[in-house]
């Protein structure tokens, strides 16, 4: 299985903002203390209008499902979910998961 990449919305309470934060602070350590993330480090950004975070990381081969196995991430999970919001018939979160393509072998040279 090719390591899959994840880009994570996350659509935050506004009253909640600094809780999430506090939270997804710890979210890609706890990942890679497992071992179940690359080393390298998670990128995240925030929505300039309103606390929609996007955080961008990949998983090791078999580190998604057992990532949903483990105590402490489900733990992190649960302590996530009542900070979020459904919003603009958004769901509160979402993980699309996707291969890196290399283009650049389909120009010519």
């Amino acid at each position: 299985m090719a390591k899959e990449t994840v880009i994570c919305t996350y659509r935050v309470r506004a009253a909640d903002e600094d809780r999430f934060r506090e939270v997804l602070g710890g979210h890609w350590a706890t990942l890679r203390g497992l071992g179940f993330v690359t080393e390298e480090r998670a990128t995240v950004f925030r929505s300039v209008d309103e606390p929609t975070y996007v955080e961008i990381f990949t998983w090791v081969d078999g580190g998604f499902a057992r990532a949903h196995e483990h105590p402490d991430v489900l733990t992190l999970w649960e302590r996530m979910d009542p900070l979020l919001e459904e919003r603009d018939g958004l769901p509160k979160w979402d993980f699309p998961h996707y291969l890196l393509q290399d283009l650049a072998q389909d120009l010519p040279a």
